[in-house]
């Protein structure tokens, strides 16, 4: 009898079961060219992409940074995003994807896909992690939000790091606002977070400015913590920059032919997961009646959920000065052409309304965090954008605020002045080799 067939005799009965939904998911690395050789820094970036494309958004964006560095580095990135491959990637990146979850409530999650046993999902993205993390041993590894990761999910790997892999730096990147900072304290007090990051974490990189949202005071950082912190600006890559140079000629998500020369409003809200309410508010309140004689883009997202989409759509039929986009893969072009762009208050989309220096209505939503309100009231108290509350008179107050928006002028300098946006190139220039030898050299030597 050969090897193989001997195998075979010996298989326990149960093993059909590897046709069940949770053995469905296409683990299947996505490769890049590899650059850089055996000096290249090698960065593996965690992003746990439970609901929405904010954090993908923010790691492609250091990825991209990463890998434009005049340094070399290779880029590994683990994301549980179920529209990965629908996203251009930054050349020469590798990924690495993860079973999607989905967020369902404050710490609770399920599988995306029907028929999944969470608890099997959450086990084999907890060993694919540890697998690839131990396969590439890596220099730096960079853990987006989520300190202990999707439902602990990285306890193990932190563990790995530790006690097997000393060289590599562990680095818990964070944008600035999280919640409201009582709910910070208590939450993570309740989960010994602070502990965690103390034990498991060499740097707490921030992905905002202490001048505008000081997390030490916020969150109560140790001063132990404290000195790890580095407030790197706000995250926007070098291939936003780019698309805003090149916007003239860009390629927009709307029908130019059909919105002609009328001013043009861009209704958006990320991925769309939880966007329903601003866009059905929006179109009760702005395009109720007679037609406007500006033009409405509303861009639904690749998250939000069929029946809600088509009931967008029922409700826009008809009017000449409203057009429902499905999915726009790159909406910096898009942002940058707008007149007025009227969205929720999430990192990534106020770092793009930023950096395009757009005129802008932020609806953020306040539930389950505070975190976009208080994004929205920062920002508006700046001067950048206007600020509208989620509530039952929002189609109202949109209906009477757009018009007014767009005849506004914008913002003066001085008010764009006040945020920094090279988030992206502090982190590149942070986990440079040339750092990072003379950091572990300090240390060494202590």
């Amino acid at each position: 009898m050969n090897t193989q067939s001997a195998c075979d005799s010996r298989r326990p009965r149960y093993l059909p079961a590897r046709d069940l939904p949770e053995r469905a998911f296409d683990a299947q690395r996505i490769f890049g060219t590899r650059r850089g050789g055996a000096a290249a820094t090698k960065v593996c970036i965690y992003s746990h992409d439970t609901f929405g494309l904010g954090h993908l958004r923010r790691n492609l964006a250091i990825a991209d940074q990463l890998l434009r560095s005049e340094n070399p580095f290779e880029v590994w990135l683990l994301t549980g995003s179920p529209v990965i491959r629908q996203l251009p990637l930054p050349a020469g990146l590798h990924v690495q994807p993860l079973p999607p979850v989905v967020k369902t409530g404050a710490e609770r999650y399920a599988a995306r896909a029907p028929g999944q046993v969470f608890g099997l999902t959450k086990g084999y993205r907890e060993a694919l992690i540890m697998k690839l993390v131990g396969e590439q041993c890596p220099d730096v590894f960079l853990v987006d939000h989520a300190p202990a990761g999707m439902n602990g999910e990285l306890l193990s790997t932190l563990a790995l790091i530790r006690n097997e892999l000393p060289r590599t730096r562990t680095v818990l990147g964070l944008r600035d606002i999280l919640d409201s900072p009582e709910s910070v304290r208590r939450t993570w007090q309740e989960q010994d977070i602070p502990a965690l990051i103390e034990h498991a974490y060499d740097d707490l990189f921030v992905y905002g400015s202490e001048r505008l949202h000081d997390v030490v005071s916020a969150y109560g950082l140790s001063a132990k913590l404290a000195q790890r912190v580095k407030y790197c600006g706000y995250v926007v890559g070098p291939a936003r920059f780019e698309q805003l140079r090149a916007a003239a000629n860009g390629k927009v998500c709307w029908d130019r032919q059909r919105s002609g020369s009328r001013p043009v409003v861009l209704v958006t809200a990320g991925g769309g997961g939880d966007g329903h309410f601003l866009m059905d508010a929006y179109l009760q309140g702005v395009c109720k009646g007679a037609a406007n004689d500006f033009y409405s883009v509303i861009v639904t997202g690749p998250l939000m959920p069929g029946p809600e989409s088509e009931a967008l759509q029922a409700a826009a039929a008809g009017r000449d000065d409203v057009e429902i986009v499905a999915f726009a893969t790159e909406p910096m072009p898009s942002i940058r052409a707008a007149d007025l762009v009227v969205s929720m208050a999430g990192y990534n989309t106020c770092v793009e309304l930023l950096a395009a220096r757009k005129k802008a209505i932020l609806v953020p939503r306040s539930v389950p965090r505070q975190e976009q309100k208080l994004r929205a009231d920062l920002l508006a108290g700046l001067g950048l954008f206007e600020s509208v509350e989620a509530d039952a008179a929002t189609a109202a107050t949109l209906a009477h605020r757009v018009p007014r928006a767009l005849a506004a002028p914008l913002a003066g300098e001085a008010c764009w002045a006040a945020v920094d946006l090279r988030g992206a190139e502090r982190v590149a220039a942070e986990l440079a080799p040339r750092a990072l030898r003379v950091e572990h050299l300090a240390e060494n030597l202590a």
